[in-house]
C-alpha cells in the first residue's frame, strides 16, 4: 500500500504515470495542481476506477478556487495529511 501525493495537473505526463501504477489499497492525495482533477470529470473517474482511496487537500483546493464537491474524494486538512503519511509509510510524490 502506497500513498501517492499527486501535485501534477490532469494534463501532465506525471498524472498519467501515476494512474498507471495505482492499485487498489493505495491512497492518492491531490495537492498543488493535482487539485484540479476534482474539476475534471474524466480525471476523477480514472482515479476512482483505480480502486485507490482519494483525498483532496482542502487548503490547496481552496487556494486554487476548487470548490466542487465530489463523492469520490474526501477533503482533508494538514493534520489528516500527516495521519495519512503515518498510515502509509511507503510514499511516491508525483509532480
Amino acid at each position: 500500500m502506497v500513498l501517492h501525493t499527486l501535485a501534477a495537473s490532469p494534463a501532465s505526463a506525471a498524472f498519467a504515470d501515476c494512474l498507471r501504477v495505482l492499485r487498489a489499497g493505495d491512497a492518492v492525495l491531490l495537492l498543488g495542481n493535482g487539485v484540479y482533477a476534482a474539476c475534471d470529470r474524466d480525471a476523477l473517474e480514472s482515479l476512482a476506477q483505480s480502486g485507490a482511496q482519494l483525498y483532496l487537500l482542502e487548503d490547496d483546493a481552496r487556494a486554487a478556487g476548487v470548490t466542487a464537491e465530489t463523492d469520490c474524494a474526501s477533503r482533508v486538512d494538514m493534520d489528516a495529511f500527516v495521519a495519512l503519511t503515518e498510515r502509509f509509510p511507503k510514499q511516491l510524490a508525483w509532480y
